[in-house]
């Protein structure tokens, strides 16, 4: 399967859209209802950079960064198998970008450290880790980060989960004051609008609120069809409906969660829930219309993915040259950063 060669491609009204994924682990059902399916649409719609943010996935995987290194290709294969297309969508390696991190180094001069406490998603993350105290300098300023990502391509749209608002609501932040505090003619950075998908975050298997790598509720797109049955059995449904004539619940019933985000056939969904909630329908066939479903959905990714594999190398040639297109760009917003810094002395 031949791989094309990433172009600099125009967008409608130089509309530009940035998003990408910690390299952390093989990407599952969670991040294609979330993101990859409307990656692949956003593709034709606006230019768009997706990024492998292997340098952010480091601040809290220091003690494993082989686990990082190997996922940037293996996520990189997901992007592909899926029908990302580097003719139409820059992919770039974070780290190789230097002007991020000189971006984020300025930036961090424009936040204090209260705020970047304050902010919700860094507050909810760093319990999730457990860290406490113990946080990591470069977790913490990660909205500076962020904001140095995003703005280094004028992206005005980004796509996240409602959780990572706040994220982009401290990136206006810092835009704003820069602006104000060391543009003079006109703006220099961009002010970015969040999109967030229709369907919301994808609970995992075992009825948690989060699909997530390291829980191991997940059902990863190149999963095989073993293993795609094995776990639509442990899917969590109505723990009351013990008997098929019991009446059954909809609410907070992974099964049905999952047919309302992959089913096409909604009419025929439609009746199979008012069957359940009346009584008379098992867990077992719900079951089953699910895995036929995403059967039917991952087989074509699996089998695209499989082939991009054998050439790995032709896959890291795509990174790499997606990644120096994404640097032109960075140097761009840089050198403009620097003048209006007064950092340009040669």
């Amino acid at each position: 399967m031949s791989l094309q060669t990433p172009v600099n491609t125009a967008s409608p009204a130089g509309a530009v859209i940035l998003t990408g994924d910690r390299p952390t682990g093989p990407l599952h059902l969670g991040h294609f209802v979330g993101s990859l399916r409307n990656r692949v649409n956003y593709q034709d719609q606006y230019r768009q950079f997706i990024m492998l943010a292997d340098a952010q996935a480091l601040t809290d995987n220091m003690d494993d960064i082989g686990k990082v290194h190997r996922n940037v290709i293996e996520v990189a294969l997901d992007y592909l198998a899926v029908g990302i297309d580097p003719a139409k969508s820059t992919i770039l390696i974070q780290s190789q970008i230097p002007e991020l991190a000189e971006l984020t180094f300025y930036y961090l001069n424009l936040v204090t450290v209260a705020r970047l406490e304050r902010n919700p998603t860094v507050k909810a993350e760093i319990v999730q880790r457990g860290f406490e105290r113990d946080i990591p300098a470069g977790f913490l300023v990660y909205p500076a980060s962020q904001a140095a990502d995003i703005t280094a391509f004028k992206a005005g749209i980004v796509p996240v989960g409602d959780d990572q608002i706040p994220m982009i609501e401290q990136c206006n932040e810092i835009v704003r004051k820069f602006n104000r505090t060391y543009a003079q003619d006109k703006d220099i950075l961009v002010e970015c609008k969040a999109i967030v998908p229709e369907v919301g975050r994808l609970p995992g298997i075992d009825g948690r609120a989060k699909m997530s790598k390291s829980l191991g509720n997940t059902i990863n797109l190149g999963a095989s069809a073993d293993e795609i049955r094995a776990a639509v059995k442990q899917v969590y449904t109505d723990p009351l409906h013990l008997k098929v004539s019991d009446p059954g619940h909809l609410e907070g019933n992974v099964a049905f969660l999952y047919l309302d985000a992959f089913d096409p056939d909604k009419e025929g969904l439609a009746e199979m829930k008012a069957h359940y909630v009346r009584g008379g329908l098992g867990d077992s066939v719900v079951k089953k219309r699910l895995e036929g479903i995403l059967q039917e959905m991952l087989a074509p990714i699996r089998a695209r993915r499989e082939e991009f594999a054998k050439d790995k190398g032709q896959v890291m040639q795509i990174l790499k040259q997606g990644t120096a297109t994404a640097r032109e760009v960075a140097a761009q917003t840089m050198d403009e950063v620097r003048k209006a810094l007064g950092l340009s002395y040669f």
